[in-house]
């Protein structure tokens, strides 16, 4: 089953801050629902481990994230894949960070193929768990800009 996703969302600070947290594991494995480990493999390659609930649905997932065509602060392509205990998918997406006023604006546009037991819901409640998901990324990023986690040397 094929899902669409894309959208905008303004995000506080500067262009660079937000591209550095886009770029930073750590910042990353917080902000991605369910994210349990995100261990690097390569230079913007990863190996990912989520547990994801939606609704009544649930299910762990392993996969891979890269990035690519990096344009410093700019753009980057993301690619995913993954499989789970309901199902599997691959997908990518371009996003682009913009400056607006005090705010930074990033824009998304993506595609993705879902198949198995999830893609089985269909592609409206599909939608809706996506565009779920992408809005507690937002959330969780925007709170990871406003009170950065600091590590200090003991």
């Amino acid at each position: 089953m094929k899902l669409d996703i894309a959208g905008s969302e303004h995000i506080p600070g500067a262009t660079e801050a937000l591209w550095r947290a886009l770029n930073d594991p750590a910042v990353l494995r917080r902000c991605i629902p369910g994210c349990q480990n995100m261990e690097e493999t390569s230079p913007d390659a990863y190996k990912i481990e989520m547990q994801l609930k939606v609704g009544a649905v649930s299910g762990s997932f392993q996969g891979e994230i890269a990035l690519a065509d990096k344009e410093p602060p700019k753009s980057c392509t993301i690619s995913v894949s993954g499989a789970g205990s309901l199902g599997h998918g691959t997908g990518t997406a371009r996003f682009t960070v913009e400056p607006d006023g005090a705010m930074s604006r990033l824009v998304y546009q993506g595609t993705g193929e879902i198949g198995g037991l999830v893609a089985g819901v269909g592609q409206r409640i599909l939608k809706s768990a996506s565009k779920y998901l992408i809005g507690r990324f937002f959330v969780a990023l925007r709170q990871e800009l406003e009170n950065p986690i600091r590590t200090t040397a003991a």
